[in-house]
């Protein structure tokens, strides 16, 4: 069942929202050739226990807990990918995924990042990704259904020659991390027929397009939770939090959520 939040459970949300904003501000501040994946994740978990939030993904159920308080996933991995010692390299796209809950309430965003320099196909990958949020944050107040920004989303990445990873996809979120509805980022018969919603003020969503430069075709890694595209082509991951209001959209993860 979809559950619409009021003004005041909004708020309480955005306060998770701009802690797990603050994170990624930090990682900005930290990704750079020749850093580890468990120092940046160490720096984020510093953030949340300093601020007496819960680290959501810490513990997640899997073949094993997922044992970090980010996922953080390079080039062909598109998500889970566990901090460790893989250290940075000059070129490296690097997407760091973490959610938050404090005073009973979560926010989730996720954000790739360029290492040093890197390659225009790999920018471009970035732009087509971030561009694809951009069209949902625009259209979510204007359209009546999620497939109808669904499919505004897919045809930005589609027509840029990339693929939408269709496995994963978004999802509501609240007093917990994963809610109702699935929130998929392309559009279906199938989806239209038995999953799609009203966009309605009060609807609370982590909208995160995951893109890939070549095909959409996933493997997973031994470790049980890192995802990698079979011909390992780039990926890209961008997700912000985001409150349907009367008013319009409020990106609780982002600059503009007061």
């Amino acid at each position: 069942m979809i559950t619409l939040r009021s003004q005041r459970e909004i708020e309480k949300m955005r306060v998770a929202g701009q802690l797990v904003r603050q994170a990624h501000q930090r990682v900005a501040e930290l990704v750079r050739p020749g850093i580890t994946t468990a120092e940046i994740d160490q720096a984020v978990d510093d953030l949340f226990a300093e601020a007496g939030a819960v680290a959501l993904f810490k513990g997640v159920p899997g073949k094993t807990p997922f044992p970090a308080a980010t996922c953080i996933s390079v080039n062909d991995e598109i998500v889970h990918g566990i901090p460790g010692n893989r250290v940075l390299k000059e070129g490296d796209i690097v997407s760091v995924d973490t959610g938050a809950k404090i005073g009973g309430w979560c926010g989730d965003s996720a954000w790739t990042y360029p290492v040093g320099q890197i390659s225009n196909q790999a920018a471009r990958l970035l732009e087509v990704t971030e561009a694809a949020l951009n069209v949902a944050i625009e259209l979510l107040p204007q359209k009546k259904r999620w497939s109808q920004v669904a499919a505004e989303m897919q045809d930005v990445v589609e027509s840029a020659g990339c693929s939408v990873i269709r496995t994963l996809v978004g999802h509501g979120i609240g007093k917990s991390m994963h809610e109702e509805p699935q929130v998929p980022n392309y559009d279906s018969s199938e989806f239209r027929k038995k999953g799609d919603f009203d966009l309605r003020p009060g609807l609370v969503l982590a909208v995160e397009p995951m893109v890939a430069a070549g095909r959409e075709d996933l493997y997973l890694h031994g470790d049980g939770w890192t995802l990698s595209t079979k011909d390992k082509s780039l990926t890209a991951h961008f997700e912000h939090t985001l409150a349907l209001t009367k008013s319009g959209v409020r990106i609780l993860t982002g600059e503009d959520a007061g």
